[in-house]
């Protein structure tokens, strides 16, 4: 387990960035944190890794974004409104956890039982007696 510590939205991104050089495909990276502690800003520079050119926000409705343009695809979820993990499979969820990109799923806890024992855990909290900006991110890989 590695824990890391940001003072702002910029060092989040250069976390997720760092990530997303080394990510490779079938990777699986699942990412947890309250609603506003930065998961959209790492998934950013996640992307910027990968060397996505498009525009990188969370897919809240549409659950899922593909972006192709980066060195691998980028397979970019968001199942905060998923109510059972099993309809994940209705947007084709083990063919791209199964598939030639990088899985990056915000809200990762929700779908806890169908993920992969091989993944990546990135886990990012606010800490208010240290500031507003203040993010610990706690990165477990369980890929060896």
């Amino acid at each position: 387990m590695q824990i890391l510590e940001t003072e702002g939205p910029g060092e989040t991104y250069e976390i997720g960035r760092k990530m997303g050089l080394k990510a490779a495909p079938g990777d699986v990276f699942a990412l947890n944190g309250d609603l506003g502690t930065g998961k959209t800003v790492f998934a950013q520079g996640f992307a910027e890794g990968l060397g996505v050119r498009e525009y990188v926000n969370s897919p809240t409705f549409t659950i899922l974004s593909v972006y192709e343009t980066g060195r691998i695809p980028l397979y970019h979820f968001d199942v905060c409104r998923i109510e059972d993990p099993e309809e994940m499979f209705e947007v084709g969820f083990d063919e791209y956890i199964n598939g030639r990109g990088v899985c990056l799923i915000e809200w990762a806890d929700i779908i806890e039982e169908i993920l992969p024992e091989a993944r990546v855990s990135v886990t990012i909290a606010k800490d208010l007696a240290r500031g507003n900006d203040y993010r610990r991110i706690t990165v477990e890989d369980g890929r060896s």
